[in-house]
């Protein structure tokens, strides 16, 4: 298989097949993923004083996150394996996502959440899918707990990125990126539960194995100041990270304590030959704002962790003006519609049209 005979296809997910090991001839559970834009950010780029710098925007996704790449197949396997229901926990873009695939292949889906940490856009999607939700205290990893559980006891099928099919579809990632514009220097990407960085490296190493690049590129995972085990980890030269028993972060996608797929991802970054860095909420909030002001892309509070990640890299001489930097944006910024209280903004209140006339040549007018 050559890039030749790949690109005859329509640019999506299911383009590279034959490099997702599912049995020949299953039936593919999809919703059009895959195929995100790769934007250049020359405007960011400049102000970062970076060179080449490009935004892997996984809003795009059907659901409006990169967890839909996982799903697609994975849920095309739980219908391979003939289970009835599957189940998940999540702090929210997976339920959105599970609970979408399940409806599309006419799987029941149930959603375990903490309570009180997710975000409405994601669980609006969840309950519109007509997944059944399940609340319960403690944080994500209470919840993956009970999923777990009732997955050992064969109650349901889990979706958790413990799951390898999930593995194999977010690794198309890497897939896509080698495909536009060859394998860049440094690829950024958030981290929380640990399984995306890690698939994105399997497709990395993958395309190397096949003669489909001569490289890989090293990695940088970001996580959030009050969720960071894998930071701490990769700093003191720990075997075994220290777990957060009550992660704090903004960005409540990587709100995890106990990330799961923690050794996957250390290996990645170190085969790499890359870095594990923490941000605080300020900077992941600026970081926000900078992207949807300077380019336009508006996306969750996790995929601002990544690029407040690179700034932070940028400062302290990590990357150079040579470098090409693609940063995984996770989700879409309507992920979390109450997130806007987070930025100061001015609402001008007027009484009549005239009025809003005036005040919109004051602002207009602004140097």
């Amino acid at each position: 298989m050559s890039w030749n005979q790949l690109r005859l296809r329509e640019f999506r997910l299911w383009r590279y097949r034959e490099l997702i090991p599912l049995p020949r001839g299953a039936k593919i559970v999809s919703l059009g993923e895959g195929g995100t834009p790769l934007i250049e950010a020359p405007r960011l780029a400049r102000e970062l004083g970076l060179g080449r710098l490009y935004i892997k925007f996984e809003g795009a996704n059907p659901t409006g996150s990169f967890k839909d790449r996982g799903m697609t197949v994975a849920v095309t396997a739980a219908r391979v394996l003939g289970v009835g229901a599957v189940v998940c926990a999540s702090t929210g873009n997976t339920a959105a996502s599970m609970s979408a695939y399940a409806a599309r292949a006419g799987l029941r889906a149930v959603i375990v959440l903490p309570r009180g940490g997710v975000a409405m856009g994601k669980l609006a999607q969840a309950v519109v899918h007509g997944a059944e939700v399940v609340f319960v205290d403690g944080g994500f990893d209470e919840a993956l707990r009970a999923v777990m559980e009732a997955a050992r006891e064969g109650i349901a099928y889990p979706l958790n990125s413990i799951n390898p099919w999930r593995i194999e579809g977010q690794k198309t990632l890497a897939y896509e990126v080698v495909d536009e514009i060859g394998v860049p220097d440094w690829l950024v990407v958030p981290v929380g539960n640990a399984g995306n960085i890690s698939a994105i490296w399997k497709g990395f190493v993958e395309l190397r194995a096949y003669g489909l690049a001569e490289r890989t590129p090293r990695l940088a995972g970001v996580q959030a100041e009050g969720a960071a085990p894998l930071v701490e980890a990769y700093r003191l030269g720990l075997e075994r990270p220290r777990f957060v028993d009550s992660p704090r972060t903004v960005a409540s996608a990587i709100r995890i304590g106990k990330p799961v797929n923690w050794p996957r991802a250390m290996r990645a970054v170190r085969e790499s030959r890359g870095v594990m860095l923490a941000v605080s909420d300020e900077e992941i909030v600026r970081a926000q704002a900078m992207l949807a002001r300077t380019e336009g892309i508006g996306v969750e509070l996790a995929s601002a962790a990544a690029l407040a990640g690179l700034k932070a890299m940028a400062e302290e001489g990590m990357v150079s003006r040579d470098d090409t930097v693609v940063v995984v944006a996770t989700g879409h910024v309507l992920k979390e519609p109450e997130g806007y209280r987070l930025h100061r903004f001015r609402a001008r209140e007027v009484g009549s049209a005239e009025d809003a006339v005036a005040v919109i040549e004051e602002l207009a007018r602004r140097p």
